[in-house]
C-alpha cells in the first residue's frame, strides 16, 4: 500500500511539477551530490555527468531519455506508484525502466519504503548509461519476465543485492553503484563508513539465498570486483542458479523479524 499517486504525465512525456516539488528535489540532489563524491563508482559519476540532472527543478523524463537511448538504448517510462511484478520485468524485458512521478513530502524526506522519482532518477538512471549495467538489467528482466513465482523470490534478492545495495571495488576502494544506497543520505555513509554491517565477496548462490528487509539498513553487502562481473553474471544460466539455490534454501536472515501491528 502506498499514500502517494503519480503525477498525470502529458502526450509529450512531460510533468507539471509544483513548486514545492522543485524544492524538494533541489534540496534531495544538493545534499546527496555532496555524499556521493568520493563514494560513488567512477561508472556511477560519469552517468550523471552524461545525464547533467537540473539541481534547481525536477527533470522531465524525455530530456532523461534522449541520453539515455543514445548510450544504452534504455528509456525511463511513466508508471502508478505501485507496479506489478509481470509489469516490473515486462518494462525491463523491453529496455524500459519504470520510473514513479512522484516526489516523497517533506515528512518522509530522509526515508520512504516506496521508490519516488528521485530514487529512481538520481539512484538508478546515472548506471542505465553503463553498457555493462545496463545488458545485465535487461537480461534480469528477460528472465524475470518468464519466471514463475517462486523463482521471482530467488532473482528478487540478485536484484536487491546489485541493483539497489550494490558495491564494487575500484583499485583499493570500495565504491557503490546501488540505486538503493546512492539515493539514500543514511545508507551512503553506513555502506562504506560503518563497522556494523558485514561486506563479503559477491558469490553467486549466497546472493540468491540471503533474506534481506527493505525498512532497515542492510546488514550485508556484496561486492563486485568489477562492474564488468555483472556482464559475465547475465551470461550465466541463471535458472539453473536459482534453482539450485531452491534447493539448498534460504540461510538464516542476518536481522530480526519484523515485528507484526494489528
Amino acid at each position: 500500500m502506498t499514500c502517494y499517486v503519480s503525477n498525470p504525465v502529458d502526450e509529450q512525456g512531460y510533468v507539471t511539477w509544483s513548486e514545492e516539488e522543485h524544492a524538494i528535489w533541489r534540496d534531495l540532489v544538493a545534499r546527496q551530490l555532496n555524499l556521493v563524491q568520493g563514494r560513488a563508482c567512477d561508472e556511477y559519476l560519469r552517468g550523471l555527468e552524461l545525464l547533467n540532472l537540473p539541481r534547481d527543478r525536477v527533470p522531465q523524463l524525455p530530456d532523461i531519455n534522449k541520453i539515455l537511448l543514445q548510450e544504452t538504448g534504455w528509456q525511463v517510462v511513466p508508471v502508478p506508484a505501485l507496479i506489478s511484478f509481470d509489469r516490473f520485468f515486462e518494462l525491463l524485458a523491453n529496455q524500459c525502466f519504470p520510473v514513479a512521478t512522484f516526489l516523497r513530502s517533506r515528512e518522509e524526506f530522509d526515508y520512504l519504503q516506496e521508490p519516488d522519482f528521485f530514487h529512481e532518477i538520481f539512484g538508478h538512471c546515472a548506471m542505465l548509461t553503463n553498457p555493462q549495467f545496463a545488458h545485465f538489467t535487461h537480461i534480469y528482466g528477460q528472465l524475470g519476465y518468464h519466471a514463475n513465482p517462486k523463482q521471482r523470490a530467488f532473482l528478487a534478492r540478485l536484484y536487491w543485492f546489485t541493483v539497489e545495495f550494490g558495491l564494487v571495488k575500484q583499485g583499493e576502494e570500495l565504491k557503490i553503484y546501488g540505486g538503493g544506497i546512492l539515493s539514500s543520505p543514511g545508507e551512503t555513509l553506513y555502506a562504506l563508513d560503518s563497522q556494523t554491517p558485514v561486506r563479503a565477496t559477491f558469490e553467486l548462490n549466497t546472493v540468491l539465498r540471503t533474506p534481506y528487509r527493505i525498512d532497515i539498513m542492510q546488514p550485508i553487502y556484496f561486492m563486485l570486483d568489477d562492474i564488468s562481473e555483472l556482464y559475465q553474471l547475465s551470461r550465466l544460466d541463471l535458472v539453473s542458479e536459482v534453482e539450485q539455490a531452491t534447493l539448498e534454501g534460504l540461510y538464516p536472515p542476518l536481522f530480526p523479524a519484523k515485528e507484526q501491528t494489528t
